[in-house]
């Protein structure tokens, strides 16, 4: 399904709700045409449940659908054992061990991004674990977040069963629906000195509205995708002498500008936005606004300004000379 032709097909039709609406830019599944891009989208009954549950909850539960399964999950938990050297993750494993790049770029993922925001997805990040983590429940758009809003997923992959005693993962159903809060939203500076209070804010949050806690227990091979804005975190460790093998990747997707708003502070021009490698490829994506490189658009913003002061200048040295004819 092509959701652009689709949202226009919807537009042409006088008869529909949504016909004084324009497209959003936004992913499908949060904007008004949902439920009629859903009804009218070829999609199978499986892949229309998918999208519904995802629309609905914020996360799915999927097998990921890893090519021998046993022997790949051993490998890649056997390779990675010495380069924890104590610490409780390694970040981009990836581009040192093809076992891990190809975690990251599963087919059956790619094919469920696909589907649930009509958009290429980006592989960015990964993080692979041999404990729980036992940490705070929080959102994804504090640590990544794009232009348009919501183009960002996770993904968390068992690679071994994951039980209750092994501090599994634990996310809130539906508070995908929040806003996508910065420090700003919550009278905080920008800066990692906030972080804790952030956390703090969002235990406040889903106590004040009364959202449900959902532990999620895991088998060998399954993934929870996630999206943006949805608040998750770590399980306390009930047992220590348990692991939990597992690997998260972050995705992007295509078309977007990517920032960190933990650093960054927009209302005063401050930006600090990602150089992302796409896993797939090892090359830099570009960051894009509206349809063009900000590199462009910088330049334009730049130039702009300054035709603008020397025709300014420009039109007060005629006026002083067309004085001095008088």
């Amino acid at each position: 399904m092509d959701i652009q032709r689709s949202a226009a097909a919807i537009l042409a039709n006088p008869d529909a709700k949504e016909a004084t609406l324009r497209q959003m830019n936004m992913p499908w599944f949060q904007t008004p045409f949902f439920p009629t891009l859903l009804k009218e989208a070829n999609l199978s009954e499986q892949d229309r449940t998918l999208v519904e549950l995802y629309a609905r909850d914020g996360y799915l539960l999927v097998d990921a659908k890893i090519p021998d399964l046993e022997n790949f999950a051993a490998r890649l938990i056997q390779s990675l054992d010495p380069l924890y050297r104590g610490r409780g993750r390694i970040q981009d494993a990836w581009k040192e061990n093809s076992d891990a790049k190809m975690l990251a770029t599963l087919p059956e993922i790619d094919r469920i991004l696909r589907l649930l925001y009509q958009r290429d997805p980006i592989p960015f990040q990964t993080l692979n674990f041999a404990e729980g983590t036992e940490q705070h429940t929080h959102s994804d758009t504090v640590h990544f977040h794009c232009i348009p809003h919501g183009f960002m997923c996770g993904v968390w992959i068992a690679l071994e069963d994951i039980d209750m005693d092994a501090g599994p993962l634990h996310v809130y159903p539906e508070s995908h629906r929040m806003p996508a809060w910065d420090f700003h939203d919550l009278g905080l500076p920008s800066g990692r000195e906030s972080y804790q209070r952030y956390e703090e804010c969002m235990q406040t949050y889903v106590e004040a509205i009364g959202l449900k806690k959902h532990i999620v227990t895991m088998k060998k091979g399954q993934a929870v995708i996630w999206s943006a804005t949805l608040l998750h975190g770590g399980e306390r460790i009930d047992d220590r002498t348990k692991t939990r093998h597992s690997q998260v990747t972050h995705y992007y997707f295509d078309n977007c500008l990517y920032y960190t708003p933990m650093l960054s502070d927009p209302y005063i021009g401050k930006m600090q936005m990602r150089m992302i490698t796409d896993i797939r490829t090892g090359k830099t994506v570009p960051n894009m606004y509206a349809g063009k490189p900000v590199s462009a658009i910088s330049s334009a913003a730049m130039i702009a300004p300054a035709a603008a002061a020397s025709a300014s200048v420009l039109k007060r040295v005629m006026a002083r000379a067309k004085r001095g004819m008088q």
